[in-house]
């Protein structure tokens, strides 16, 4: 029989051994939380992908996924944009025509290409929650190149980990022009688009497995479509990044490494 101070210790110890989803492996960003009173940093946790939804902007401060080849599959690209019905009751849910007429992609941030094993798991990349207007030259061509690039990692034995989000206000899409927000007033148009990647051989324990020699790129672009589409051009460094957003990214690496590897910016190959 276990006793009552005991069975509390273990009730503890239980929700200290429940693993973090596998998308928030690396860190949750921002703290966030599924709690109706934290509207602008609030918690969506898929299966597909967790991210931070802010309801006064009407996108997410940040997507993060993990992606191995088990991600990848023959599905079809299902092209189901729509409302995402899991945001609280009462929350405005942007729609699947919310952008149109703007100039602005629909623009994905975990993509549809790294959710092909099943259907459902492509679907729900479709959620308007997981979509930010984005210039069509930066969505369809600089960003689409690195997306491209970081697949090519699983050909060679290794996963991936990605977290991207965008920040600011204003951008300048197809139509020409500086652009605020969209959908009355209810989508924010950011300024800067940022994306942060880590490529590790496939294994386990992941967060602890990042080292000094981990290669982790780092991109943060204008959100313009006179976008150089040569993602290379906008690397730079985790910090730099933390210090536009006032986010903690890798939060989960050990503190040591994270001093090291944070202030670095990539040089390695763009293709």
């Amino acid at each position: 029989m276990v006793r009552a101070g005991a069975t509390t210790q273990l009730a503890a110890l239980t929700v200290q051994l429940v693993p973090l989803p596998i998308h928030l492996t690396l860190g949750n960003p921002s703290g966030a939380t599924a709690d109706i009173n934290q509207p602008t940093n609030y918690l969506l946790s898929k299966t597909q992908y967790a991210l931070s939804y802010h309801r006064d902007r009407g996108i997410a401060n940040w997507v993060s996924w993990h992606l191995d080849a088990s991600w990848r599959g023959s599905a079809a690209r299902q092209d189901d944009f729509r409302p995402d019905n899991t945001l609280p009751a009462g929350w405005y849910q942007v729609q699947a025509t919310s952008y149109s007429g703007s100039g602005f992609d629909r623009g994905h941030m975990c993509p549809s290409a790294d959710r092909t094993n099943t259907v459902p798991d492509n679907s729900a990349t479709f959620f308007m929650t997981n979509m930010v207007p984005q210039a069509p030259r930066n969505n369809q061509q600089t960003w689409a190149n690195l997306e491209d690039y970081t697949r090519s990692f699983l050909a060679t034995g290794n996963e991936v980990y990605i977290i991207c989000g965008s920040y600011g206000r204003g951008g300048t899409g197809s139509n020409g022009g500086l652009t605020q927000t969209l959908d009355q007033g209810r989508v924010t148009v950011p300024n800067r688009l940022w994306k942060v990647v880590v490529i590790l051989p496939t294994g386990t324990d992941d967060a602890t497995r990042v080292s000094t020699n981990t290669r982790i790129i780092a991109i943060d672009t204008p959100n313009d479509n006179s976008i150089n589409t040569n993602w290379g051009q906008y690397r730079v460094s985790v910090d730099a990044i933390e210090a536009a957003t006032g986010l903690d990214l890798l939060s989960a690496v050990p503190s040591a490494i994270q001093q090291q590897i944070e202030v670095s910016v990539d040089t390695g190959p763009t293709n």
